[in-house]
C-alpha cells in the first residue's frame, strides 16, 4: 500500500550531513518525496509503500549520521502524489523561521565546531587531490560551524563563506548528493577559498615564495612559521574560534618571554601535540583520556605529567598536570606537521578579557606580545575559546566520566530537548565570573560558549554580542530574564536595565519583559538538576570561591536541601573575616589570620613559626588583629578561601596569582602522599551540635581544623613529605564531612558543584565514599561544575516558576 507521510525533525541535524543521508536512504529503499532545512528543522516528505516507509523512520531514528542528534520526529499524513518519480533535496526554506506560539516552536540547534575528520586529512596530504595542503579543508563530517553561522537555516549565505563564490569543482562537489561535500557550507579549495597570510605585529604582509602552485599559500605560509616557532618567536595564529599565542613547549626562553610579555607568571599554560603517539611522550592516561584527548570535540584534556620530559617547567610550574590537546583545524594539523613538536597555544587575550577573533583588535592588544601573526580571511563571526576538560574515576569500576571545566569549542553551544514546551521565553544571563548564558523556549534549552569574566568593558561587550548572536539565530526574544541575587553583576545590572527599558517602552503595560532572581548557589545545584531533568528535592554540596548568600553574607561552603523554587540552608562552613576584603583573596595570609585568631591570642600566633607570618611585621600583624577584633569586616563561608589559607600555610603559594591555584597544588600534594604511600593523618572538622534545635543551621568549624593544621606544620621542619601528609589530611576531612552529612539523607540524590569541585582528588575521593554508603550522586554530565552552569541553573529556576 503506498503512503506519503511528513516528518518534521528537530535537534542538531543542520550541517551535518542529515540531508545526503535521508537522500541516499530514501534512494536505496526506491522511495520518492523531498527534504529540505528550514529554520524549525528538517522537513521529509516521504511516498512509497508503508513497509519500507516504516524501515526509513526506524534506521533514522536509530542511527542517524555520526555528528546529528534528533530529538523529536512528528510523523503526519499526506495525499499521495501518483506522478512523483524520485527523491530529491529542495532549496532551504528561509521563510519559516518558526512560529510566534512558543508551545508549538521545534527549533534546530546550531552545531558546535567539529575537528578536522580522517577523510578530509587524507585529502590534504594526498598530491592528487586539489585539497593538498591546503588549511581550510573541510566535509559536511567536520569543520566549523557556530563560529562561522550568522543566521539560519545554516545555508553558505548565511555564513562567513558568503563572499568565496565556489569554483567549478567545489560546486560540483556541494551539489551532488552522493559526495561528501555535499552542502558542505565552508566547502572551499585553493582556487576558491579563504587564504592565509603571514604578518608583522605591525600588521604588514610578509612576502613569500609559494612551495605550491600560486592559489594554495598555505603550505608556505605556515612553512614561514613553523621555522619562526623553531627559532623561538612567539606566533599568533589565527584559528576556528579566535586567534591562539603559540611558541616551542620545549624553549623555556620562548615560554619564559611569553609569560612576561603577556603578563601571565604562573597560570599553566595547553600544549598541542602533534599527535597521541607524540603525546605520550609527556603525559600518562587512562583509555578514556586518550579517548577524550582524540574525540570529535578535540577538548583540552587535563593529564598526569610524566616525571621526566624535555618540556619548558615554565608551562606548568610546581603543577605535575599538563593541559594537553591535539590539532582540530587543517592549519593546525599542517602546522604542527611542519613543526614536528609540541608547541604551547593559549588563548590570545588580554588577562580577563575574552578571546581576540581579529587581526587589527590583536595588533592593538597584543602586537607587542607576538614576533609575526598568521591570519587569514575567514571572518570569524562567533568567537569561541577552547573547551577544557578532565577525567573523573567512577566507582565501582564504571566508566570514567568527562567533567567539563570551560564548556566553548566542540562541544558549545550545548542543547537540550525539554519533555514538555515553554509558555513563554526565557533567558538566564549567567554569573559574573566564567560567564555563559542559557535560554530556553519551545520545547528546547541551549547554553551558550564560555564567554568569561565580566569585570571590563570589552568583556561586557563581548557578553552582550553573544546575547545577539543567538537572538539572530533564534529570532528570540525573551519574557523572562533570570539573574543571580548580587546586584552588582554586571549581568544583574544588564538584566534590570532590560526590564526598565522594555517598561520605558510599553508604558508599564503587561507585555514588558519581567525578571528573577535567584541566589548563586542555589543556582549552582539547579544546574545539576536541570542537566539531569530532575524535579524533586535533592542535596546540594556547593562550595566555591564566593557568592551572595540569602542573608547578605559572602556564601561558599553550603549544603542545601535544593528544591525547584527553594533551597533550605542546612548547614555550612564557619563565616571567617576577610581581612582587607578584596586584598585577603590575593594575599591568603590575611585568610589564614583570621582562622587563627578566631582560636589564639595574637600573642600566641606571634610566636608561631611560620615562615609566611614571619614575613609580616609586627605593626601590620597587630593592625590585622584590631581589624578582626573590630568585627567591621566582611565574612564569608567559602571553602575555596580554605585551600587558599592552606596553601600559605604550607609555603605553596605567598599571593594567590590565578583562581584554582591553591587547590591545584593541594592536590598535588596529596597525589604525592598517595603515590609514596605515606602514613594518614586524621584530623577533626567539628560540626556544631543541633541536639537542642533540629531546625538550627549547623556549622563546621573551620578554624579548629586550622588550629589542628598548624600544630602539625609547626612541630617540626615541614618537608614535601610532610606538606603531602597534611594536604591530603585536608581533603580527607572535607570528603569525610560531605559523606556524613549525606549519609543523614540517604533517600535523596547528592549534587556536587562548585568551583571547589573541580579538584580532581576531593571529588573522586567523595563519590567513592558517597557510593560505598550507598548515596546516589546525579552527574554534571557535561554542564560546567563551576560558575559557567550558573546560567542552566538559573534558567531551570525560571522554568518552574508561576508567571509572575
Amino acid at each position: 500500500m503506498i503512503e506519503r507521510r511528513q516528518l518534521h525533525i528537530t535537534g542538531i541535524v543542520q550541517g551535518v550531513g542529515f540531508r545526503p543521508f535521508v537522500y541516499r536512504w530514501a534512494s536505496d529503499l526506491q522511495l520518492t518525496g523531498t527534504v529540505l532545512n528550514n529554520a524549525k528543522g528538517v522537513m521529509i516528505e516521504l511516498q512509497g509503500p508503508s513497509a519500507k516507509l516504516d524501515i526509513f523512520i526506524q534506521e533514522l531514528a536509530t542511527n542517524p549520521p555520526p555528528l546529528a542528534r534528533i530529538d523529536h520526529i512528528t510523523h503526519g499524513q499526506l495525499a499521495v502524489k501518483l506522478a512523483e518519480t524520485h527523491f530529491e533535496i529542495v532549496q532551504s526554506d528561509s521563510q519559516s523561521d518558526g512560529t510566534k506560539d512558543p508551545s508549538l516552536a521545534a527549533l534546530v540547534a546550531v552545531s558546535a565546531d567539529k575537528s578536522t575528520c580522517q577523510d578530509c586529512l587524507g585529502d590534504m596530504r594526498n598530491p592528487q587531490d586539489r585539497h593538498f595542503g591546503y588549511a581550510f579543508t573541510n566535509c559536511t563530517n567536520c569543520g566549523p560551524r557556530y563560529t562561522i553561522i550568522n543566521a539560519l537555516p545554516y545555508d553558505r549565505h548565511h555564513t562567513a563563506m558568503a563572499d568565496f563564490a565556489m569554483c567549478p569543482d567545489c560546486a560540483k562537489a556541494y551539489q551532488d548528493p552522493l559526495n561528501r561535500r555535499y552542502h558542505a557550507q565552508p566547502v572551499s579549495c585553493p582556487k576558491c577559498g579563504p587564504h592565509l597570510s603571514l604578518k608583522t605585529p605591525k600588521g604588514e604582509l610578509i612576502a613569500l615564495t609559494p612551495l605550491l602552485h600560486s592559489q594554495n599559500n598555505s603550505i608556505a605560509v605556515l612553512a614561514a612559521a613553523a621555522d619562526k616557532l623553531a627559532q623561538g618567536h612567539i606566533l599568533a595564529i589565527k584559528g576556528l574560534g579566535g586567534f591562539h599565542l603559540m611558541c616551542d613547549a620545549r624553549n623555556s626562553y620562548a615560554v619564559s618571554q611569553l609569560r612576561q610579555r603577556k603578563q601571565r607568571k604562573a597560570k599553566p599554560l595547553a600544549v598541542m601535540m602533534p599527535s597521541i603517539e607524540m603525546a605520550k611522550q609527556y603525559v600518562t592516561g587512562t583509555e578514556a583520556e586518550w579517548q577524550t584527548l582524540s574525540s570529535p570535540e578535540r577538548p583540552i584534556v587535563l593529564m598526569q605529567a610524566l616525571d621526566e620530559h624535555d618540556l619548558s617547567p615554565e608551562i606548568a610550574p610546581n603543577i605535575p598536570k599538563l593541559g594537553v590537546f591535539l590539532p582540530y583545524t587543517p592549519l593546525h594539523h599542517l602546522l604542527l606537521s611542519q613543526f614536528n613538536g609540541p608547541l604551547v597555544a593559549t588563548s590570545a587575550n588580554v588577562s580577563g578579557e575574552p578571546i581576540i577573533t581579529d587581526c587589527d583588535v590583536l595588533i592593538s592588544q597584543l602586537g607587542h606580545v607576538v614576533d609575526a601573526i598568521v591570519d587569514h580571511n575567514r571572518p570569524i563571526l562567533n568567537g569561541c575559546d577552547d573547551s577544557v576538560v578532565q577525567l573523573i574515576q567512577q566507582p565501582n569500576g564504571n566508566t570514567p566520566q568527562v567533567q567539563v571545566l570551560r564548556l566553548a569549542r566542540g562541544y558549545a553551544p550545548l542543547s537540550s530537548p525539554l519533555t514538555a514546551p515553554l509558555t513563554r521565553s526565557i533567558l538566564a544571563v549567567g554569573a559574573q565570573q566564567k560567564n555563559a548564558i542559557a535560554f530556553g523556549f519551545g520545547a528546547n534549552v541551549f547554553l551558550s560558549p564560555h564567554i568569561g569574566d565580566l569585570f571590563s568593558v570589552s568583556a561586557e561587550q563581548y557578553f552582550e554580542r553573544t546575547l545577539g548572536t543567538f537572538a539572530r539565530l533564534y529570532h528570540f526574544s525573551p519574557e523572562l530574564i533570570v539573574h543571580d541575587k548580587h546586584p552588582d553583576y554586571a549581568p544583574s545590572r544588564w538584566a534590570e536595565a532590560q526590564q526598565q527599558k522594555s517598561l520605558d517602552t510599553q508604558s508599564g503595560a503587561s507585555g514588558s519583559i519581567q525578571t528573577l532572581s535567584v541566589q548563586h548557589h542555589h543556582a549552582h545545584v539547579l544546574s545539576v538538576m536541570a542537566i539531569n531533568q530532575y524535579q524533586d528535592p535533592v542535596l546540594g554540596f556547593s562550595f566555591d570561591g564566593t557568592g551572595l548568600g540569602d542573608d547578605g553574607s559572602l556564601w561558599g561552603g553550603e549544603v542545601l536541601l535544593t528544591r525547584l523554587d527553594k533551597a533550605e540552608r542546612l548547614a555550612h562552613f564557619e563565616a571567617i573575616s576577610l581581612l582587607g576584603g578584596e586584598q585577603a583573596i590575593k594575599q591568603p595570609v590575611r585568610l589564614l589570620l583570621a582562622l587563627l585568631f578566631e582560636q589564639m591570642s595574637l600573642a600566641a600566633v606571634q610566636t608561631l613559626e611560620l615562615p609566611i607570618l614571619k614575613s609580616l611585621t609586627p605593626l601590620t600583624l597587630s593592625n590585622l588583629h584590631r581589624i578582626w577584633q573590630s568585627g567591621n569586616t566582611i565574612k564569608s563561608s567559602s571553602v575555596g578561601r580554605l585551600f587558599d589559607a592552606l596553601a600559605c600555610a604550607l609555603g605553596l603559594i605567598d599571593t594567590t596569582q590565578f583562581e584554582g591555584q591553591a587547590g591545584m597544588l593541594i592536590e598535588a600534594a596529596a597525589r604525592r602522599a598517595d603515590k609514596k604511600h605515606l602514613p594518614p593523618l586524621i584530623l577533626n572538622l567539628p560540626l556544631s551540635s543541633s541536639e537542642d534545635d533540629p531546625q538550627q543551621v549547623q556549622v563546621w568549624c573551620s578554624s579548629q581544623l586550622f588550629k589542628q593544621l598548624i600544630v602539625h606544620i609547626t612541630e617540626a621542619p615541614l618537608s614535601s613529605q610532610r606538606q603531602s601528609i597534611i594536604a591530603r589530611a585536608f581533603l580527607h576531612s572535607l570528603g569525610d564531612a560531605i559523606c556524613s552529612y549525606a549519609a543523614r539523607y540517604p533517600s535523596l540524590p547528592i549534587a556536587l558543584c562548585g568551583g571547589v569541585f573541580q579538584n580532581q582528588y576531593l571529588l573522586e575521593y567523595c563519590l567513592s565514599k558517597l557510593h560505598l554508603q550507598g548515596n546516589t550522586v546525579l552527574p554534571n554530565k557535561h554542564i560546567p561544575v563551576n560558575d559557567g552552569g550558573i546560567a542552566l541553573g538559573q534558567l531551570w529556576y525560571g522554568i518552574h516558576q508561576e508567571a509572575i
